[in-house]
């Protein structure tokens, strides 16, 4: 063996041996902050209905699911994709997530302006989406996959009439639940020893 080969003095092996640590806490850091805004996402979805009125929150409801522009729920075959690819999708998502929150929160100021706690999580749901797309983002870089550049935020959403609002509104919060829990599923399949 010669010297250069596997010994600390190789660049590469040290960069890998180095990184890896750094790796693995970067993941395990972006999975508890995905496990903690997934219970922050399901508080946000039961503030929004209880403050919807009748018919939502009603056992039986079910509103029409209204297409959000820019953003659907995750797929059937996510999970069977390579994880860079899932974390991808992830990123894409929470990306979009931030302005169609926004508008969410500005149409529920109009129609619930006594509700400042639903008003401000819904703020705090768009910084939150934000962030965790970006600590995604990092974990894409530090595995080395490749990040889609600059995405284009979606076109504002807006429904005609005080019920399309809130369906909408609802169908947002629900998304935003759904990719939360579901970048946190994907980010658990690369935490050692979390149950995947």
């Amino acid at each position: 063996m010669s010297r250069r080969e596997g010994s600390l003095e190789d660049p590469q092996t040290d960069s890998s041996i180095s990184s890896l640590p750094h790796l693995e806490a970067k993941i395990h850091q972006t999975h508890s902050l995905a496990r903690l805004l997934t219970k922050y996402a399901e508080q946000l979805l039961q503030e929004y209905v209880q403050h919807q009125g009748d018919p939502f929150g009603l056992p039986g409801f079910s509103p029409p699911r209204l297409p959000v522009a820019g953003l659907s729920a995750p797929a059937p075959g996510h999970a069977g994709l390579p994880a860079p690819e899932r974390l991808r999708l992830d990123a894409a998502a929470l990306a979009a997530l931030p302005p169609l929150l926004d508008v969410v929160r500005r149409r529920q100021a109009e129609l619930n302006p006594r509700a400042p706690r639903l008003l401000r999580r819904l703020e705090d749901a768009a910084r939150q989406a934000r962030a965790l797309g970006a600590a995604v983002e990092a974990v894409l870089a530090a595995l080395g996959a490749e990040t889609r550049g600059p995405r284009p935020e979606p076109a504002a959403a807006a429904a005609a009439g005080v019920f399309l609002a809130k369906v909408l509104g609802l169908r947002v919060c629900g998304l935003y639940r759904d990719w939360v829990s579901r970048t946190e599923a994907d980010l658990g399949q690369l935490v050692p020893g979390c149950p995947a």
